[in-house]
């Protein structure tokens, strides 16, 4: 086992503070009129640079884990892809252009979201004192609680688009399912997935969603 401590660690307050700061000048700079056509295409550099901070603050970088990085990209934007053209995963929905430009359809920083959520909401629920099968199935809830929140937003933003209104909710079982598969995953692979920055960025992405949500029936 490889584990080292990141010198993101070491300046953890710091991190967690520009964090912060990031999402709460999204959840203002979103409302904005006036503002809100600089945020909006930052979206997607958002998602990245909050993937980049986390995977700073990982410590195991050993075979197993690059086997769940690449299996977790690779199968967050192919179910997009499969999902976009057949409707068959999630329902009938088209991206937009929130996201930044797209391939095949679905924009790639799609696959960095999938990374982001479940490496997060596993990370979370790793500390469950519960079997490891609860906490595939745990974990999986949680990115469906948060997808909850997404949606709307999502929406407003041009993330994409659904055909039918409202969200159908092969959508919600689209993502249980494959969140459990990834989940399943995540937990049989052999690496720490102690991240102290984990709990924080799954509390950010759920005060920013929860935020843009309230702000849109105000």
């Amino acid at each position: 086992m490889s584990v080292t401590i990141p010198v993101a660690v070491r300046y953890h307050s710091t991190v967690r503070t520009v964090l912060v700061l990031s999402y709460m000048a999204g959840i203002v700079g979103l409302q904005s009129p006036s503002l809100a056509v600089y945020f909006r295409p930052l979206s997607p550099v958002i998602l990245f640079f909050s993937l980049l901070v986390l995977l700073l603050y990982h410590t195991d970088w050993q075979p197993a884990f690059y086997v769940y990085l690449i299996l977790t990209l690779v199968t967050g934007y192919f179910v997009e892809v499969l999902g976009v053209h057949t409707g068959f995963v999630f329902g009938h929905y088209a991206y937009g252009e929130g996201l930044g430009p797209s391939v095949w359809s679905v924009p790639p920083i799609i696959a960095v979201n999938w990374l982001l959520l479940t490496y997060g909401c596993g990370s979370v629920c790793s500390h469950l004192t519960i079997p490891v099968w609860l906490k595939v199935l745990a974990a999986a809830t949680l990115m469906v609680v948060l997808d909850l929140f997404i949606e709307p937003v999502a929406v407003q933003l041009d993330f994409w688009t659904w055909f039918n209104k409202p969200v159908p909710l092969q959508n919600y079982l689209g993502w249980w399912l494959i969140s459990i598969v990834l989940f399943t995953i995540w937990y049989a692979l052999p690496f720490d997935k102690e991240n102290r920055l984990a709990k924080w960025l799954v509390i950010l992405q759920f005060v920013f969603f929860l935020s843009q949500s309230l702000f849109m029936f105000l």
